[in-house]
């Protein structure tokens, strides 16, 4: 299964409609990364773009699965980009203790 980052822009205002949302959408994105579909999942600290970390079989299987998401409507703009390589300390083994 391939890797792919997500970039996600989102919308420069945020209405009552978008934060109602918001409890299902953050739901719906623990499940995913539960099923280890979503590896990663951060959004910017000015609240304007977020990028997710996904596994999928291809760039088209992981944009049906951002279409689902609670938020999708409002997004303003989605890329879908295949990783070649993707490392993180979470990836990695955990560190031995020798107590």
């Amino acid at each position: 299964m391939a890797k792919f980052v997500v970039t996600l822009r989102l919308p420069d205002r945020i209405d009552e409609a978008f934060m109602a949302l918001i409890p299902r959408h953050r739901a719906f994105i623990s499940r995913l990364i539960e099923e280890d579909i979503i590896e990663a999942y951060a959004i910017s600290a000015d609240r304007t773009r977020g990028w997710v970390t996904m596994n999928g079989q291809s760039a088209e299987a992981v944009r049906t699965v951002v279409e689902q998401f609670p938020l999708f409507r409002f997004l303003l703009g989605i890329e879908v980009d295949e990783l070649f390589v993707f490392d993180s300390k979470a990836s990695r083994f955990p560190a031995i203790s020798l107590n």
